[in-house]
């Protein structure tokens, strides 16, 4: 018996937007196994499988039907996209080229064996990363190295520099995805880059400020200050960005540290050391696996203190995204901490939503969890920690809150 797969909507999507997948043309009540597959532009395996049973008339529709096992249990519409598993450990789904899609092939085989091996339907489903007529544009100025992202719409748009963690490089897939709601978004650069610094040991944030001022200037920009999108290290510099320099009006910060991290700040006559960490404190899994989570010290103790962000010197208003079970560092202690600092200096309370059961990468929609990787400033795989359906669920809801947030502080942008 062939079995047709339906997706709704038809055709691509952006990466960011559910689907509703079905199978039609089965046996009443049959029993079968969907498999996900997927491979990332250095050719790495990810998959993902569930188990259903077909309903009276032979359809099966994921957003009615519940998994009964597998990567997966219960009603998970989009489970074969969010569970997918790297089949060689210590990988992070991450995507280089937002020009091109992912390829997701989806199989329908028969049973529910461990192994299953006869097909009896197959289809590909490709997820964009470019939403439709978004214009992405390469950024030289100066020492300003970055990707441009402007909606289709005639602007002016609110504008927001996206900074990504440690991994450096120049990430574009949240700015692209970002823009598609109609933000004119700046995923910017700041070392491991073409001319950029090399490592993280000496950071000057004249660089940012010069990013900052190239975007408020750009026509299709809407001023008077922008919004700041950072995540891991890169919340860590937003937090330090809107401490210190102007044109700054929202920012978000997803797992983000209140210290400055990893090496050395400087703003004019100011420097903020990094915070230091105890490697002591670092422990091991059962797994081999290094959990850094305690490893640093306090910003609110002894010299540590030097390296606090200070937040009070910012004029915007915040949002921190939490994931509870962050194993990087203790980025609700850090956003709790910020907003202690904001309110004894009579500024605004920020926004503090946390995550039960999410991790450290919280990242837009249906993006995999990765549960441990390589750390780049460590050296060695660590665990990032959550727990893959609860950092789902946390991924969803965060994308939503930073647009609302965003939009109610920027504007929409006509």
């Amino acid at each position: 018996m062939a079995a047709t797969v339906i997706l709704e909507p038809r055709g691509r999507c952006c990466w960011d937007q559910p689907v509703n997948i079905k199978v039609h043309g089965l046996a009443p009540e049959q029993k079968v196994t969907l498999r996900a597959s997927l491979r990332d532009e250095k050719g790495a395996l990810f998959r993902a499988h569930a188990r259903y049973c077909a309903d009276m008339d032979g359809e099966l529709e994921l957003a009615r039907a519940p998994a009964l096992g597998g990567s997966f249990a219960g009603l998970e519409p989009m489970g074969l996209i969010w569970a997918l598993e790297p089949e060689k450990p210590l990988l992070r789904l991450v995507k280089r080229d937002v020009q091109t899609p992912f390829a997701v092939a989806l199989e329908v085989l028969e049973g529910h064996e461990p192994d299953p091996r006869r097909v009896l339907g197959r289809t590909v489903h490709e997820r964009d990363f470019l939403p439709t007529g978004v214009r992405r544009e390469p950024v030289r100025a100066g020492r300003v190295r970055a990707t441009l992202f402007l909606p289709p719409e005639p602007g002016p748009f609110p504008g927001v520099v996206d900074i990504s963690g440690a991994g450096g490089g120049l990430p574009e897939y949240r700015a692209s995805l970002l823009a598609g709601k109609g933000f004119a978004v700046m995923a910017l650069a700041y070392y491991n880059y073409e001319d950029l610094p090399k490592s993280l040991e000496i950071l000057h944030l004249e660089y940012f400020e010069e990013a900052v001022n190239y975007l408020l200037n750009r026509p299709e920009v809407k001023g008077p200050g922008l919004g700041l999108l950072g995540i891991s290290k890169g919340g860590d510099l937003c937090l330090s960005m809107a401490s210190f320099l102007k044109g700054i009006t929202a920012a978000t910060i997803i797992n983000g540290s209140v210290a400055n991290i990893g090496g050395v700040l400087h703003y004019k006559d100011k420097t903020l050391p990094p915070l230091s960490a105890n490697r002591n404190r670092i422990k091991v899994t059962k797994d081999g696996l290094v959990d850094i989570m305690d490893a640093l010290n306090s910003p609110l103790e002894g010299p540590d203190q030097k390296s606090f962000i200070p937040v009070e010197r910012a004029e915007c208003t915040f949002l921190f995204l939490v994931g509870l079970d962050d194993h990087n560092w203790k980025s609700e202690f850090y956003a709790n901490e910020a907003s202690n600092r904001l309110q004894a200096h009579c500024k605004e309370k920020p926004q503090i939503i946390c995550y039960p059961g999410a991790g450290h990468y919280i990242e837009p929609p249906y993006f995999p969890m990765c549960q441990a990787s390589l750390h780049t400033l460590v050296g060695s795989p660590v665990i990032w920690g959550g727990e893959p359906r609860a950092h789902a669920m946390a991924q969803v809801d965060a994308w939503k809150q930073l647009q609302t947030f965003f939009h109610k502080h920027l504007g929409d942008g006509k």
